[in-house]
């Protein structure tokens, strides 16, 4: 049967996403960085200002505004200025290669580039530069021809803010999919406005609480938790890197209650000298994002800090539809309940739903789904039966409505909280001229998720080349999705159909890395 989380309360207006802030308490604190601090009314304005520079440069509601920023108070004020001015934020990874970007702009066509100064000399290398209306707009820093964004936030320039449709683009995503390229998963002002209200309500975040997402702004996860907080009228936590000084510094001085971090740096932060004396009696709920941490991760944190670590399950085209923030023990390693809003289904193959403990494939309903996939109809309507998005992954729910992960169907690669395709890396690896034919498989890793391994057989005629060469040809062309461990075989092995046996390769991945592997 369908099983529903809790009635969603009205979506957050992205373009007023400080109302109940400013009522409140207009001088308290919005965003917190350790290099500074900034007010609601601050935010309000400078967000304000920043819209009416937009619109006055000539960028026109439903222009679409790329970003390439790492985490800072700035991108939060752009994120919110694109909201008030009708314009779609177009955030891209910012471990984006030259090639990604140039990918990202043909697909999506932005008017304008916002970029940290310290990529200046990476997208110089991006050919479509060249095909913004608007050109680049720098911040922190000068860039050749750029626009100054400080300038931008500065100015006091008038123009009348354009009332938004509910409908309208808010967000483009870039998310990879088993077709290797990634899709731009397109949320209206609708549909993120409700995943941020499911969020709120989830939590049951509200004025008094500290949230701190220590994961990338850039990508939903971080985004939504942001975005949440500052509906709620709570103070938001910006964290600009996520190390351990970078951490414990925010905790130490803003007491977070709500915080949500990456495996990787989790587990830093356990090996951290010093961790043993920090205080981590404010926080409430703790949730690991991007990728399960480890068994050990968890019981370790649990120890220091007296906190369970929670769990979430979602997508870019939906949001988080599950979490487990409760601390119930005999539900360690479920996703959890259904949050506010979504609705969700268990099926087979043949399209009928799974009876309780039994596998099924993933389908959800709600407010919170995309819209489209950016220009692809055809992936769209292939995501879409009747309402309902298909996941692809496997779960199983217990008699009290707790969600199991079971697997990915999709065979994503999701490394520090990052998606990575297969096919994307093995266009990579058989570009190499010794390889013939390459896999490509995540392998789990308790810091990073899931590791990239490769495997590729040589064409008969090839020049000997090492692995490590391998992995350095195929990282100078995808960047941080290139394997971190190669293996050369004499054949790859094929499944009864003549298919590449990619589960055969994942156990062998599995087996010689040490690492437990679900089937």
């Amino acid at each position: 049967m369908s099983v529903s989380g809790p009635p969603l309360a009205a979506p957050a207006d992205l373009t007023d996403l400080l109302r109940a802030g400013l009522s409140a308490n207009p001088e308290g604190t919005a965003l917190y960085a350790l290099d500074g601090v900034l007010t609601r009314r601050q935010v309000d304005a400078a967000c304000t200002r920043l819209a009416r520079s937009y619109l006055n440069l000539g960028l026109k509601p439903g222009d679409r505004v790329a970003s390439i920023m790492p985490n800072r108070a700035a991108l939060v004020i752009h994120y919110l200025a694109c909201m008030r001015a009708g314009l779609v934020a177009m955030p891209l990874n910012y471990r984006y290669t030259a090639a990604d970007i140039d990918y990202a702009f043909d697909l999506a066509t932005p008017a304008a580039l916002l970029v940290h100064s310290e990529r200046a000399n990476d997208i110089a290398a991006v050919s479509g530069l060249a095909r913004l209306p608007l050109g680049v707009i720098a911040h922190a820093g000068e860039i050749a021809g750029a626009i100054s964004f400080e300038d931008l936030v500065d100015a006091n320039s008038e123009c009348e803010l354009p009332d938004v449709a509910a409908e309208a683009a808010a967000f483009i995503f870039f998310t990879s999919g088993t077709t290797g390229k990634p899709k731009g998963v397109t949320h209206s002002h609708a549909s993120m406005g409700s995943m941020v209200a499911s969020n709120a309500q989830g939590l049951d975040l509200g004025a008094k609480d500290v949230v701190l997402p220590a994961s990338w702004i850039s990508h939903t996860a971080g985004l939504r938790l942001t975005f949440a907080g500052l509906w709620a009228g709570a103070m938001v936590d910006v964290a600009r890197r996520f190390t351990p000084d970078e951490l414990f510094g925010l905790l130490r001085q803003t007491r977070p209650t709500i915080a949500q971090i990456l495996p990787a740096p989790l587990a830093a932060l356990l090996e951290a000298q010093g961790a043993r004396q920090e205080d981590f009696s404010s926080l409430r709920t703790m949730m690991a994002g991007g990728d399960k941490p480890s068994q050990t991760v968890v019981e370790e944190f649990d120890a220091l800090a007296g906190v369970p670590i929670g769990s979430f399950y979602g997508m870019t085209e939906m949001g988080t539809s599950h979490s487990n923030t409760h601390g119930n023990a005999a539900k360690v390693g479920a996703v959890g309940l259904n949050n506010p809003g979504y609705v969700s289904e268990l099926r087979n193959e043949a399209g009928e739903e799974v009876p309780v403990g039994a596998d099924g494939r993933h389908w959800v309903k709600s407010p919170s789904m995309m819209t489209q996939y950016w220009k692809d109809p055809t992936a769209t309507k292939a995501a879409f039966q009747d309402g309902w998005l298909d996941t692809g992954d496997l779960m199983r729910r217990d008699e009290d409505g707790y969600f199991w992960f079971r697997g990915r169907q999709k065979q994503i690669i999701v490394h520090d909280g990052s998606n990575i395709s297969p096919a994307e890396v093995e266009d990579a690896l058989t570009a190499h001229p010794a390889v013939a034919a390459a896999v490509a498989v995540g392998v789990r890793d308790e810091m990073h998720g899931e590791d990239v391994w490769g495997f590729v057989s040589l064409a008969e005629d090839a020049t000997p080349v090492s692995a490590d060469e391998i992995i350095e040809f195929a990282r100078n062309r995808i960047g941080y999705k290139a394997p971190d461990v190669v293996k050369v075989l004499k054949t790859l092995p094929l499944t009864m159909g003549g298919k590449l046996d990619r589960m055969a390769l994942k156990r062998l991945a599995a087996e010689e890395s040490g690492s437990a592997h679900v089937l």
